[in-house]
């Protein structure tokens, strides 16, 4: 159920697009997306405000039943040098595959905390999908969040298991037969 505070809140975005973990918030700049962000169900969908946020919006539902949907959306160019150079080797990364933080930060020739620095601080998640990019000792942030129980990690074994990463997929099955013990 929406709240006041959510209905202000919801104000930034061109459209609230609805996921199976809440909802995702697209927010457009000149013909541009500028930014989604991961929201929880608290918020409510909000019909595409023009035709960039209603092209997102499109994408990311066709995402959400093909995760091998490419998206083909206009990003606002943003972030560093470094930070691009990370979401380019993001991008690269095959739906059903993840790599390390360690992984990538040996192929750009970098270090695995800046990549992780890197990977918190994409503005276009589903697009440069940071959420196949994990610790080389399980899941990782994401988000710049770590809470094993929260909302983003929950989101990114979601987004694993919908696009068939086996080791995760195994992972969350394992986890869920033990719970029920």
């Amino acid at each position: 159920m929406a709240t006041p505070e959510s209905n202000i809140e919801a104000a930034i975005f061109a459209a609230i697009v609805p996921a199976p973990f809440g909802y995702v918030g697209v927010r457009t700049e000149h013909q541009q997306i500028s930014e989604l962000v991961y929201l929880p169900q608290r918020f409510q969908e909000k019909s595409p405000a023009d035709a960039i946020a209603e092209l997102a919006a499109q994408q990311i539902a066709r995402y959400f039943v093909d995760p091998d949907f490419p998206f083909s959306l206009p990003l606002k160019p943003i972030g560093s040098e470094f930070q691009q150079k990370v979401w380019k080797a993001i991008a690269s990364i095959p739906r059903g595959e993840v790599r390390t933080y360690g992984q990538i930060a040996k192929h750009i020739q970098s270090a695995p905390r800046a990549v992780g620095q890197a990977c918190g601080a994409n503005w276009y998640p589903l697009v440069i999908p940071c959420h196949r990019v994990t610790a080389s000792g399980g899941l990782g942030g994401f988000a710049h969040h770590d809470d094993e129980t929260g909302f983003h990690l929950g989101i990114k074994r979601y987004l694993l298991r919908l696009e068939q990463v086996p080791e995760y997929s195994k992972l969350e099955s394992t986890q869920q037969q033990e719970s029920m013990w």
